[in-house]
């Protein structure tokens, strides 16, 4: 493979179409202010480098990425690209990775909103994130010791499974489809409305009005904190090992839990049992 090594690029397209290159130790800046550096390129290494220009990960193919960073100015850096590997390495710049298939990403630290939209396909390991509308529209999400800080995260994702992760985030899992989320922290308002068959177990649960409008909805072994007006018109299975503020017409199902300190139960159509357990 061709090594480019020590250099500074800043014109347009760089690198364009390149393939089978090492990129290492490599600044990305300059007055020529030049975009899509390695745009259209593949059997891509690119190691130590620092990127503050915009869009240099587009359509590229079977792309590494090692102790990396991508400053807040490069923008949407990785887009229609597949195979991609991202290993200590900072992600900064907004909307970084959109459209991709099979990504891994470890050891990283994420700072970018509306990160990782419309993807197929993405392992993400021992990695803190910072974002708004993080993961929106996924698919094959494989999240393990990640921590999130942000709101409005993993909407309308499917297939995916989540464990050992600290989730601070409010409108979580909105509209989410075949979703597991095990051993678990979740913080925030508004949890999984709307959601269809996801399933949380050992998990720790906190925020006001958690799990309305759901289908299939499972709690195994899980605590919960703060949850009043819980349940609203959900589907719901549910084994809680804490007390809850409050329940509201669930629809269908159990919920098993030690206390509710109030039963809103004035809808018709709901017919869940709930059991008070010890």
């Amino acid at each position: 493979m061709k090594i480019v090594e020590n250099k500074t690029f800043d014109a347009e397209r760089a690198l364009y179409g390149s393939d089978g290159i090492v990129v290492k130790n490599c600044r990305f800046d300059g007055e020529a202010d030049g975009e899509s550096a390695l745009k259209e390129s593949r059997n891509i290494r690119v190691e130590s480098c620092y990127w503050n220009l915009r869009y240099p990960f587009w359509h590229d193919v079977d792309l590494i990425v090692d102790d990396t960073e991508l400053t807040d100015k490069c923008r949407a850096a990785l887009w229609y690209s597949e195979n991609i590997e991202i290993t200590n390495s900072k992600l900064h710049g907004i909307k970084a990775l959109r459209e991709c298939k099979n990504v891994k990403i470890d050891n990283c630290s994420i700072d970018s909103t509306e990160f990782g939209w419309f993807n197929d396909g993405v392992d993400m390991t021992d990695t803190k994130v910072k974002s708004e509308y993080f993961m929106m529209r996924c698919k094959a999400l494989n999240f393990k010791k990640v921590e999130l800080n942000g709101k409005y995260s993993f909407q309308y994702i499917e297939n995916s499974d989540f464990e050992d992760c600290v989730l601070n985030t409010k409108d979580a899992f909105w509209h989410a489809k075949n979703v597991t989320v095990k051993n678990c922290t979740v913080n925030g308002e508004y949890l999984a409305w709307y959601a269809e068959n996801i399933t949380f177990i050992n998990c720790k649960i906190s925020g006001t009005q958690p799990f309305c409008y759901c289908k299939g909805l499972k709690l195994i072994n899980c605590e919960m904190a703060g949850a009043d007006f819980a349940f609203e018109k959900s589907d719901v299975e549910a084994e809680i090992t804490t007390p809850v503020i409050s329940i509201k017409n669930p629809t269908s199902g159990y919920i098993r839990v030690p206390k509710a300190e109030e039963l809103i139960i004035d809808d018709k159509n709901s017919q869940c049992k709930i059991e008070f357990v010890q």
